[in-house]
């Protein structure tokens, strides 16, 4: 099976002038054929979601004409701004908000449901994508809206904006990408108002993106981030909150959410596999995004020199918002009319910066959480996750089943290029059950075709074996398909398990069940509700890698060495003087420090190939 949401990198996607018309040429028929005699272009089975979808549309045709001039445009044009603003637009508090700080009010909102009272929780992100959708056509209108309509739309969205900062709380969901896109509507805003009302509008949303967005920011990975439904990052919604603050910057200029987009984007660079796979997020683990986040990665990608494009998206939503039957959904129509308005183009090329949390080269990559363990391996096209053991995820040396990754102390990093090789060696004091320090040191080599990695550590007691991964998915085509195996070689016997015992809590990579299914079903809330990063934690066991140690290690010592990716033989040799290890394989030499490490306590590391 192919996993559903993991399709092709964003870059693939053209993104010239000519594309965008031919783009908007698409939408410009499809919606004068919709367009009903009450001037609604909603899709049919619009159901959710449904607040700001015909004014969406609305906006595209605005932009279409304003670039073509079809004269096909201004009625309807017209006539959907006007369905919007006497169907759509909701002053009388929706029956079960929660969120409300000053009841009654009058001011116009925008509804998630129609239905008074059904499921209402969704009405603060939707009155913004309203007002986004707003926004939009106030800046298409010369030409196109009496003045009449004009005002009247003005005011709405001065409304929207009021409803969303005096009538609500501020970002009731703790979602950054919703609290992003409101100051983003402010800024947009403060443009068509008088220039009292503007200055108030442009200085409350930098303040309250200052005081409520980047004050609280959560630290991954040594970034700072804007949180995401009470985490740090969410492969769906955190590419969109990068849209965001590209928005920002280029409507206010201000130069702190360059700052902060570029730090997303750099984190993201990181995070995200050389073949544009990631998972994991406090709100979703696999269902990526597509046209939301073209913007923000194309345009942060070009500012830190980075292929953020690679970004594997949900394609079928490449362009914008679509039905399950194909047709167009208006919602989050801005994200298109922002990308096609921003002249950035896609930087293609890798980052030739080596970054602390990420190996990468060629076709191999490796991603590592804060505590220098991998979560992602990349290697001949297959993706490895961490594996499960009795409750303890990673990968690292396992003995008497416990699981020697998590550190008790500093970890220290060192990275070398020599010649076509990368190499990164993370040294780190890890405790084990039996409360004895050991140092654990880890090194990670590429040619850009193949992984080798080598761990050392003061001899174990019982049976260990290296923890190496759960084969999860590999690249197929513009697809990623599921697997349960590898190309992986080990110096020491190598067993591929799956766990005996049944439920949840237990990940066989043979079953159609994919990580994200498997982390709502662990999750506290329902799927769409819960933390699937928090309910993966409670992974008992899965499919796993066991690599035992590799002969010929000097005294001791444990040595595990375990090749990724295609070759021949694999018989690595390991030598020890004073503390120095000496590992020799069929493509390298590698000379570790001592676990001392120099003057500074920092590891060295010699590398040729």
């Amino acid at each position: 099976m192919h996993l559903p949401h993991q399709r092709g990198p964003l870059h693939d996607l053209s993104d010239t002038p000519q594309a965008y018309d031919a783009v908007l040429a698409d939408v410009t028929e499809e919606a004068l054929a919709r367009l009903t005699p009450e001037g609604s272009l909603e899709h049919p089975d619009a159901h959710d979601d449904i607040g700001d979808t015909s004014l969406g549309i609305t906006s595209l045709l605005a932009l279409a004409w304003q670039r073509g001039k079809d004269p096909r445009l201004p009625e309807a044009v017209r006539r959907s701004l006007a369905f919007h603003l006497r169907e759509r637009v909701y002053t009388g508090d929706n029956p079960g908000y929660p969120n409300l700080c000053l009841t009654n009010s009058g001011l116009p909102y925008a509804r998630y449901v129609l239905d008074a009272g059904a499921h209402p929780i969704g009405d603060w992100p939707s009155t913004v994508w309203a007002l986004l959708q707003a926004v939009n056509v106030l800046d298409q209108a010369e030409g196109l809206l009496g003045d009449e309509q004009l005002a009247e739309l003005r005011q709405v969205a001065h409304g929207y904006w009021r409803w969303l900062t005096e009538a609500t709380f501020f970002n009731p969901q703790r979602a950054g990408n919703q609290a992003i896109g409101c100051v983003v509507g402010g800024l947009m805003l403060a443009r068509h108002l008088s220039q009292e009302e503007g200055e108030s509008v442009r200085g409350r949303a930098l303040s309250l993106y200052a005081e409520e967005i980047r004050a609280h920011r959560v630290r991954d990975r040594g970034a700072l981030l804007p949180p995401e439904h009470g985490g740090a990052y969410d492969n769906n919604y955190g590419p969109i909150s990068l849209s965001f603050l590209a928005q920002a910057h280029r409507v206010s200029g201000t130069e702190m959410f360059a700052e902060d987009g570029d730090t997303l984007a750099r984190y993201l660079d990181a995070r995200l596999t050389g073949g544009g796979y990631d998972c994991g997020g406090p709100r979703y683990s696999e269902q990526h995004s597509g046209f939301e986040s073209v913007l923000g990665l194309r345009y942060f990608g070009a500012r830190i020199g980075a292929d953020l494009g690679r970004y594997r998206g949900d394609t079928r939503w490449g362009r914008h918002a679509t039905r399950r039957d194909g047709r167009i959904d208006g919602h989050f129509a801005f994200m298109l009319v922002w990308q096609i308005q921003d002249p950035t183009r896609w930087h293609r090329a890798p980052s030739p910066d080596a970054a602390r949390h990420q190996l990468r080269s060629g076709t191999v990559s490796v991603a590592f959480d804060s505590r220098m363990t991998p979560t992602l391996v990349e290697a001949a096209g297959t993706y490895y996750l961490p594996a499960a053991v009795r409750r303890r995820h990673g990968f690292g040396p396992v003995t008497d089943g416990f699981l020697l990754c998590r550190p008790m102390g500093e970890v220290r990093v060192r990275d070398v290029r020599a010649d076509t090789l990368a190499a990164k060696l993370v040294t780190k004091p890890v405790v084990g059950r039996d409360h004895v320090l050991r140092h654990v040191r880890s090194l990670y080599v590429t040619d850009g075709t193949r992984l080798w990695v080598t761990v050392a550590v003061e001899r174990l007691e019982g049976a260990p074996y290296l923890l190496s991964g759960l084969p999860y998915a590999a690249d197929d085509g513009d697809r990623v398909r599921r697997t349960a195996e590898g190309e992986v070689t080990a110096a020491g016997a190598l067993r591929l398990t799956h766990p005996a015992a049944p439920g949840d809590e237990h990940f066989d990579a043979r079953a159609e069940l994919t990580q994200e299914q498997a982390a709502f079903a662990l999750a506290a809330d329902p799927r769409g509700y819960g933390n699937p990063d928090e309910g993966w934690r409670h992974l008992a066991s899965s499919t796993a890698l066991e690599a035992d140690p590799a002969p010929g290690a000097p005294d001791g010592l444990h040595v595990f060495a375990v090749r990724y990716g295609p070759g021949g033989v694999f018989a690595p040799a390991f030598e020890e003087a004073g503390g120095e290890l000496t590992v020799r394989t069929e493509a390298f030499t590698a000379l570790v420090g001592p676990v001392a490490g120099d003057g500074r306590g920092e590891p060295s590391l010699t590398l040729r190939g």
